[in-house]
């Protein structure tokens, strides 16, 4: 930890590193909390499921903005390529 206070560039980098993280795992809970939705009631979508569903999204997209702002720069996402 001594070296986070001399170098404010190793603090960004593990500041951005746990970030993207953080984004991974929220993108994977909304990708699990869709597939719920999906399957358990299959068009006929309970208003709590829904708004779980809603909440994970809005999660991510927040989280994004953040990345974004601060630039930050992860992984390849394969699902994204296959989009």
């Amino acid at each position: 930890m001594a070296l986070f206070k001399t170098d404010p560039q190793q603090v960004k980098k593990y500041g951005d590193y746990r970030l993207m993280n953080l984004i991974y795992d929220v993108k994977a809970s909304w990708n699990h909390a869709i597939e719920t939705e999906q399957a358990v009631y299959e068009g006929q979508t309970d208003s709590e499921l829904y708004y779980r569903t809603k909440l994970q999204e809005k999660k991510y997209l927040y989280l994004y903005e953040k990345a974004r702002h601060r630039r930050a720069h992860g992984q390849l996402n394969p699902g994204v390529i296959q989009q």
